[in-house]
């Protein structure tokens, strides 16, 4: 699996993390936890940078389209 699938995998997950926050009550860390995910996702479309794939990039992941 390439770091640009773990990224969107990520983010899809902790996107539903938040889903069940909110569903649990916990409305303010699911916003704040969505904001974050948001941010990071525009950021790294516009710069390139992303935290995320910087850390599977050590961890051994192969590189792919986006995150050379």
């Amino acid at each position: 699996m390439t770091i640009d699938r773990v990224v969107l995998a990520f983010a899809g997950a902790m996107i539903l993390i938040s889903l069940v926050l909110g569903y649990l009550g916990f409305t303010t860390v699911a916003f704040v936890l969505l904001a974050f995910i948001g941010l990071n996702l525009l950021q790294s479309a516009f710069t390139g940078f992303c935290p995320l794939a910087i850390v599977l990039k050590k961890l051994g992941f192969q590189t792919g389209c986006a995150f050379n």
